[in-house]
């Protein structure tokens, strides 16, 4: 009998045979040329591991770096060349800016959360922003520390996930009346009793194709397979072998891809079967970079692109559902050399040891060229893409050293490239909605609405049949609503939505006084310490600047009022003084008999 481990060899011989044969083996990184570029963009010098460029077939929106709150640019996709200093931003929040997601299903609506404890959804004008863009649409105001991360469904219409420091994640319908919205219609995580339990905080979320899953790493490193509607965590990663940093789905081949380090601080890839978290399905160590990688899948190819932070090159993968699973393409490496973390910034203590430890004389002006030099890139969806060059993927790459945006796109070249090749273009994922958030919210699972790449092709988007046509009421927060709505309308999944919902009045209690205590994170400081970060449901923060000067001097009164008061204190201690001797009995006189005659 054959030992398994020549069976092994044997196959991963064929399949690197099979691997010489690909259509993709040869696909190329193409930078644009500097006219096709984005130049003079003050990329902003932020460190977190965000995604700070985000784009859709209509326009770019990148962060930006400002004095004094946060903005982020918006541009026409066809608006390359120099852009000009003074170019009208969104400039809403009062901080900075920690990530920007197009709407997959809108091409001018935008949403953005920041250090303000507030997410925002834009509305970007069909010509682009002509001045500066300050009132948003819609205010998120349900997060009490920064919010870091945001996401939006994969199916489902006006559906938002966004996660923050103060260790909730919550999910919204963007569509509910009003300008602010302090209710989301599901808390997935959220703390516990006096409890911060770090799978709540967020370093990375992604859903699987019908949203029905969401992955997460978290702040343990490890990962977690959730039911986004009501919160349960279904598995956890228990691997010593692997520190997950970022995750996502491999909806072709029911997997879940993590990047991240092993104890020996080496980047890795590792794929997981999302029903049994237990132990990896594959490991790969790459090289011992300290930069996180961020994992790119294009499903209609296959293919994985991973990105460093701060690195010069984009690696390509072509992954399979067999052994050896992840199969190397190429290797796109960039110009210019780069070299360490972020973009210019304030010298920090470990920046100047080193170059003390070195003994370099560096003017002050120029040790930022010592540090890293790109951020990461933003990508442009399928339906953007020029199929008349075979471009199959686009990057949009932040240089912040230079002030540049640079577009890279992924190609794979073809004899005759002016023909629609059918083999790199099958249907793909459009920008129509499978359903509504009511439906969503009522336990429907639709994949998403697919399109045709083909130019001249007419795609037209599936009506609904008669049978799935229900008139859904909105849902507001509180279990008696969804009761009341479930009485009202028919429908198959009823008994597991009242599963769910008893599920998460288990798991969060929702009596006032449990949660009177809480404190935002691991730093232990009480939140009234934190007065910019106040519970919204107490006094949201100002949007505008007179609001701003409102609030600061109503407290400014507040404070003159208790000095006063503390000023009269000794007096109101004499006045009650006084009422309390006017309140007791008269003393009874007494004659006593001492020594030197009656008292």
């Amino acid at each position: 009998m054959t030992p398994d481990y020549i069976i092994d060899e044997l196959i991963m011989k064929f399949h690197n045979k099979m691997i010489e044969i690909t259509q993709f083996r040869q696909v190329l990184g193409k930078p644009s040329s500097r006219e096709r570029s984005y130049n003079g963009v003050p990329i902003t010098r932020s460190v977190h591991d965000n995604h700070y460029c985000s784009v859709n077939p209509c326009f770019v929106a990148v962060v930006t770096e400002c004095a004094g709150g946060g903005s982020f640019l918006v541009l026409p996709i066809h608006h390359t060349g120099r852009v000009d200093p003074q170019h009208p931003r969104v400039c809403g929040h009062q901080g900075r800016v920690l990530d920007i997601k197009w709407n997959p299903f809108d091409d001018h609506c935008i949403a953005s959360c920041s250090e303000d404890c507030t997410v925002r959804i834009w509305d970007i004008p069909a010509n682009g922003v002509q001045q500066n863009l300050t009132k948003a649409r819609k205010t998120l105001a349900g997060h009490s520390r920064r919010v870091s991360l945001i996401e939006w469904h994969p199916t489902a219409e006006n559906l938002l996930l966004s996660s923050a420091y103060d260790y909730k994640v919550l999910l919204w319908d963007v569509s509910q009346v009003g300008a602010v919205l302090r209710c989301p219609i599901r808390v997935v995580l959220r703390p516990i009793y006096h409890r911060y339990p770090s799978e709540a905080l967020l370093l990375s979320v992604s859903f699987n194709a019908d949203g029905s899953r969401l992955v997460v790493t978290s702040k343990d490193r490890r990962v977690r397979v959730l039911d986004p509607r009501t919160g349960k965590i279904l598995q956890v990663s228990r691997s010593k072998s692997h520190r997950a940093n970022k995750v996502l789905y491999v909806n072709n081949f029911q997997m879940l891809l993590s990047t991240g380090s092993s104890p020996w601080n080496h980047r890795q890839i590792v794929l997981w079967d999302p029903e049994d978290l237990s132990k990896p399905v594959h490991e790969e160590d790459l090289d011992g970079s300290a930069g996180v990688l961020f994992p790119f899948y294009d499903p209609d190819t296959h293919i994985l692109y991973l990105a460093g932070k701060g690195d010069g090159s984009v690696r390509c993968y072509e992954l399979s559902a067999a052994k050896p699973f992840i199969s190397f393409l190429t290797d796109c490496r960039s110009l210019l050399p780069h070299k360490g973390l972020v973009a210019p910034g304030r010298i920090g203590p470990a920046s100047r040891a080193i170059k003390d430890r070195c003994e370099l004389k560096v003017d002050a002006r120029l040790w930022w060229l010592t540090l890293p030099l790109a951020l990461l890139p933003g990508v442009m969806p399928k339906r953007g893409l020029d199929v008349s060059r075979c471009e199959v993927f686009r990057f949009y790459r932040l240089i912040a050293v230079k002030d540049l945006v640079e577009p890279l796109s992924m190609i794979v070249p073809r004899k005759e490239s002016g023909i629609f090749q059918e083999d790199l273009y099958p249907m793909t994922a459009g920008n129509q909605a499978a359903m509504t958030a009511e439906e969503w919210l009522l336990g429907v699972n639709r994949g998403p609405v697919l399109m045709s790449l083909k130019p001249g092709t007419a795609n037209p988007y599936p009506e609904s049949s008669a049978d799935e046509e229900v008139n859904f009421m909105k849902i507001q927060m509180d279990p008696p609503a969804v009761a009341a709505t479930l009485k009202e309308v028919d429908l198959p999944g009823k008994a597991f939505l009242h599963e769910q919902l008893a599920y998460q009045d288990a798991k969060y209690p929702q009596e006032p006084g449990d949660l009177v205590d809480w404190q935002p994170d691991d730093t232990q400081i009480p939140l009234w310490t934190y007065p910019h970060c106040q519970e919204p449901a107490e006094r949201p923060p100002p949007t505008t600047e007179a609001e701003l000067l409102f609030e600061f001097y109503r407290q400014q009164n507040q404070i003159r009022e208790l000095r006063e008061e503390l000023d009269q204190k000794d007096m109101k201690i004499s006045k009650l003084e006084m009422q309390i001797k006017k309140h007791l009995p008269h003393p009874i006189s007494v004659q006593h008999e001492g020594r030197h005659g009656t008292c």
